[in-house]
C-alpha cells in the first residue's frame, strides 16, 4: 500500500511539474511582448536598486512609489542574470499563473472538489484579465495568496504562514490572507494556538515594515493615496462601478455567459452543499469591499483577484450539474449504463465549450496590447541619449517613459511626488495637477501629447518651452501625437 501510495505521488508530481512547465512557456510564448505603463514604476526601483541607487524611483527621493515592494526585490536579485526587466517580469509572471492555477487544483482537492480543480487547470492562467495583467506583480501576488489557501486547506500551516507573508509584501491588501485564515482557525479550530505559524509570518514580514518607516517615513506606498485621489475626481470612476466597465466587454461572448450561468448554479450549489468554500469566497468578497470604501480609481488590474472567486464558482457550477444530474437519475431509477454516464458526459460537453472559449479569448486578448508603449519607449530614449544626465523630465504617464529615459522624473498623476496627488481632488484635473507641478518643479523638459493640456500649453509652454522633438502617433500605430519640450525658467 505505501508503494502503491508512493508511485501515486510521484506521478502527481511529474504531472504538476510537465503542467508548470508547458503553461509557463505557452504564455511566455504567446505574451513575451504584452506592456503596459505601471509596472515598469517597479521595474526602475528594481534597476535602481540592483545598481545600488538604493528603494528609490528617483535617485536620493525616498518615496515608496511602488506598491510591491518584494517584487521590486525579486526583479532586482534576478538583474544581473536578466537585465531585461519588463520579459524577466513576464516570464515571472507566466510561471505564477501557471502556479496559482495548481493551488486552486490542490485546494480543490483537498475540499473535495475534483471538477473545481480541473477547472481551474483550464480557466486560471488563460483568463483574459489575469493574462492581462502579465509584466506586473498580480499574478505572483495571487500565487502567493492561493498557495496561502492551499497548504491551509492541507493544515500546514507553517508554509500557508509563509504564503500568507509573502502575499504581504508582494502588495499590502495581501494582509486580508492571514486576517481571513486566522479567523476562520480561531472559530473553527480554536486550540491549540499556531504559535510557530504567527512567529513565521512576523519574522518575514516586520523587517520590511521597520525598514520602510525609517527609510520612507511609512510602510504605506505613497500610490495608494495618490489613487484614491484619483479616484476622488469626478472624470474619474472609482472601484464599484468599474467593475461593470470592466465586465462589459465580457457580456459580448457567448461563452462568457456560459461561465456566468456556471457560476451562478455554482453560488448556489456552494450554499446547499459546499460550504467549505465559503472561506475562499470570504476573501474575494472582503476584497471587493476593502477597495470599494478605499474608493480607488478603477485600474483593471485592481480586479484581477476577483476572478480566482468567479472561476471557483464555474467549477461548482459544472460541480453541481454531474451531481444534480445524477441525482435525477436515481431519483427516475434509470439503471441503463448510457444514461447514467449521461451526467459525466454534460460536464465534459461544458468543459470542452469553455476550452473553446479561450482559444476565442487568448486570440482577441493578442490584438489588444498597449498602442502607447511603442511611443512611449521611443520618447524614453530619445530622452536618454539628448538630455543631460541630470535634466527632470515631467509628464503625465511615467512608467515606460521613466524606466527608458533613466532620468528624474516628476508625475502628473501623482505617484512619483505624493504632493502632486494632493492637487487632485473633486473639482480638479490631471491639467490641474500638471500646472501646479510645473510651477513648483520648473522641469527642464516637458513630453505632453497634443491637445490634452490646452491650458498648461498657453500658460506656460507657450512662454518657456520650445519643441525639440516631435513623435507622430501614426508612426507608433498609436492615435495621438506627443512632443517633447524644453523648458528654461526665465
Amino acid at each position: 500500500m505505501e508503494i502503491k501510495k508512493s508511485i501515486q505521488s510521484n506521478k502527481a508530481t511529474i504531472y504538476i511539474f510537465l503542467y508548470l512547465l508547458s503553461v509557463t512557456v505557452l504564455i511566455y510564448y504567446l505574451f513575451s511582448n504584452w506592456a503596459y505603463d505601471d509596472p515598469f514604476i517597479t521595474y526602475r526601483y528594481a534597476r535602481n536598486i540592483a545598481n545600488g541607487l538604493g528603494f528609490v524611483y528617483n535617485p536620493n527621493e525616498f518615496v515608496q512609489s511602488t506598491t510591491t515592494p518584494l517584487f521590486s526585490l525579486l526583479l532586482a536579485v534576478l538583474y544581473p542574470i536578466w537585465v531585461d526587466l519588463p520579459h524577466l517580469a513576464i516570464l515571472i509572471g507566466s510561471f505564477s499563473l501557471a502556479l496559482g492555477a495548481v493551488f486552486l487544483w490542490v485546494l480543490a482537492q483537498s475540499w473535495q472538489s475534483p471538477l473545481v480543480g480541473w477547472i481551474s487547470l483550464l480557466l486560471y492562467p488563460s483568463f483574459p484579465l489575469l493574462l492581462s495583467t502579465l509584466g506586473s506583480e498580480t499574478p505572483t501576488y495571487l500565487a502567493f495568496c492561493l498557495g496561502g489557501f492551499a497548504f491551509y486547506s492541507r493544515r500546514n500551516y507553517n508554509l500557508s504562514a509563509v504564503f500568507a507573508a509573502l502575499a504581504v509584501l508582494t502588495r499590502p491588501d495581501g494582509a486580508l490572507i492571514p486576517i481571513i485564515l486566522a479567523a476562520d482557525y480561531l472559530i473553527r479550530i480554536r486550540r491549540p494556538i499556531p504559535w510557530k505559524p504567527i512567529l513565521i509570518f512576523f519574522i518575514l514580514t516586520l523587517p520590511w515594515f521597520i525598514f520602510a518607516w525609517g527609510y520612507f517615513g511609512s510602510p504605506v506606498p505613497v500610490t495608494m493615496a495618490a489613487k484614491q485621489h484619483q479616484g476622488s475626481m469626478t472624470i474619474s470612476q472609482g472601484f464599484a462601478p468599474g467593475l461593470l466597465t470592466i465586465a462589459k466587454p465580457y457580456f459580448k461572448h457567448w461563452f462568457y455567459w456560459l461561465e456566468a450561468a456556471l457560476a451562478i448554479i455554482g453560488f448556489v450549489y456552494m450554499v446547499l452543499r459546499a460550504r467549505r468554500w465559503l472561506l475562499f469566497l470570504a476573501w474575494v468578497a472582503f476584497y471587493f469591499l476593502a477597495f470599494s470604501l478605499l474608493g480607488v480609481s478603477r485600474y483593471f488590474w485592481y480586479y484581477a483577484p476577483l476572478i480566482p472567486g468567479f472561476i471557483i464558482l464555474v467549477g461548482l457550477g459544472v460541480t453541481a450539474i454531474a451531481f444534480w444530474g445524477d441525482l435525477l437519475l436515481h431519483h427516475f431509477n434509470m439503471k441503463r449504463d448510457r444514461i447514467q454516464q449521461f451526467p459525466s458526459y454534460l460536464a465534459t460537453v461544458i468543459i470542452l465549450l469553455l476550452a473553446l472559449g479561450i482559444g476565442v479569448s487568448t486570440k482577441q486578448l493578442l490584438a489588444q496590447t498597449d498602442s502607447r508603449r511603442l511611443v512611449y519607449r521611443a520618447i524614453g530614449e530619445w530622452i536618454h541619449s539628448n538630455a543631460p544626465e541630470d535634466a527632470s523630465i515631467a509628464t503625465l504617464e511615467v512608467g515606460i517613459i521613466g524606466y527608458y529615459a533613466q532620468r528624474p522624473i516628476i508625475g502628473f498623476a501623482g505617484l512619483i511626488q505624493p504632493e502632486v496627488g494632493d492637487q487632485l481632488n473633486l473639482e480638479s484635473t490631471y491639467e490641474d495637477a500638471a500646472l501646479w507641478a510645473v510651477e513648483e518643479y520648473r522641469p527642464d523638459y516637458l513630453v505632453l501629447q497634443t491637445g490634452l493640456f490646452p491650458r498648461l500649453m498657453e500658460s506656460y509652454v507657450s512662454h518657456y518651452c520650445t519643441t525639440v522633438q516631435h513623435f507622430p502617433g501614426e508612426s507608433y500605430r498609436y492615435g495621438g501625437n506627443l512632443s517633447i519640450y524644453s523648458c528654461k525658467d526665465e
